[in-house]
């Protein structure tokens, strides 16, 4: 159903690593014989590739019980499906990429994303017309920020996206997992929860770090620039700015970002009833209890909405060499 190869992209001065997974079958003709392709954006937290928290850099981070198969990882073999190709990296600091995670901001994830778009467009086998991106959590609003100044992209899914300043959706977040319990089993977790006002009033005063104390000694020293620009930079302003064709999902029963905040966003995309959260019933922040036939109409959903773009000169120009 798909083959993969594995990529590093440069970004600044760090390789991060991924994979690009392509369809089996060859592209369509009317497409040049290139593949309409889709960048996915992990969530909060070190991730690795598949879109699951990285035990393999922070060990000590996270709870040992197993782990899903990774939302990202389902979603790239159902876009190959559907003869979409897509990238997923391991996040900066996280699996075998380079970096630390605790130190970059989100400017900075943005940055790494705007790479990897990059990279996908050096790639002879993809269509630089058809392009989407995927962004799950944070990584929501990083595609939100990429798209508004990259006019080739085609279309977007968001996923457990929040639409307020990140203090907001922080705050109502650690109240619902103090009632629920949920995801506290893990170290870093429990220890942003409880420290949650600390990391808001600091990062609000512009101080450099935080440090974190996880237990049996060990201690995180958190940049706070991103949680800064986290605050003043909510994806509800941005999803103002732009207009392309966008798609909302969203648990039920996440504990990160409640299902409200994709409706606030569904109203920025174009007024009322313009765009309608896809709500999955029973499912939390990563979409773990969500069928292979749900993961699937997610990607053929996404599929259907990579319409061509017109390039700049820039990825004309790109295009239009022999690949």
């Amino acid at each position: 159903m798909s083959r993969s190869e594995e990529l590093r992209v440069s970004a600044g001065k760090v390789n991060l690593a991924g994979t690009l997974t392509l369809p089996d079958e060859p592209a369509l003709p009317d497409r040049r014989g290139r593949y309409p392709n889709v960048l996915l954006l992990p969530s909060w937290l070190p991730r690795n590739r598949n879109g699951t928290y990285d035990r393999a850099s922070h060990p000590t981070w996270f709870s040992p019980a197993p782990l899903p198969p990774g939302l990202l990882a389902r979603l790239a073999e159902a876009l190959a499906g559907h003869g979409v190709a897509s990238l997923r990296c391991d996040a900066r600091g996280s699996g075998d990429s380079e970096g630390s995670w605790e130190q970059a901001d989100l400017f900075t994830r943005i940055d790494d994303a705007r790479d990897m778009l990059g990279a996908m467009r050096g790639h002879g086998a993809l269509d630089l017309r058809r392009t989407g991106i995927v962004g799950h959590g944070e990584g929501a609003g990083v595609a939100l920020a990429v798209a508004i100044g990259d006019p080739a992209v085609s279309a977007l899914t968001l996923i457990g996206a929040a639409a307020r300043s990140w203090r907001d959706v922080l705050r109502r977040a650690v109240a619902a997992r103090g009632r629920d319990g949920g995801d506290r089993r893990h170290p870093i977790v429990a220890a942003i929860d409880r420290w949650s006002e600390d990391l808001i009033e600091r990062a609000e005063r512009r101080e450099g770090s935080f440090e974190l104390y996880l237990g049996r000694g060990e201690r995180v020293t958190m940049a706070l620039a991103g949680i800064e620009q986290a605050i003043n930079t909510p994806p509800l302003a941005l999803a103002t700015m732009l207009h392309r064709s966008v798609g909302l999902v969203h648990g039920t029963d996440d504990l990160w970002v409640d299902p409200d905040e994709s409706r606030l966003l569904a109203a920025a995309f174009g007024g009322e009833g313009a765009v309608q959260p896809r709500l999955v019933s029973n499912a939390g922040h990563d979409l773990d209890e969500a069928s292979d036939e749900l993961i699937d109409e997610l990607a053929a959903d996404l599929a259907a909405r990579l319409v061509p773009r017109e390039l700049p000169p820039v990825l004309v120009a790109i295009d239009e060499m022999e690949r």
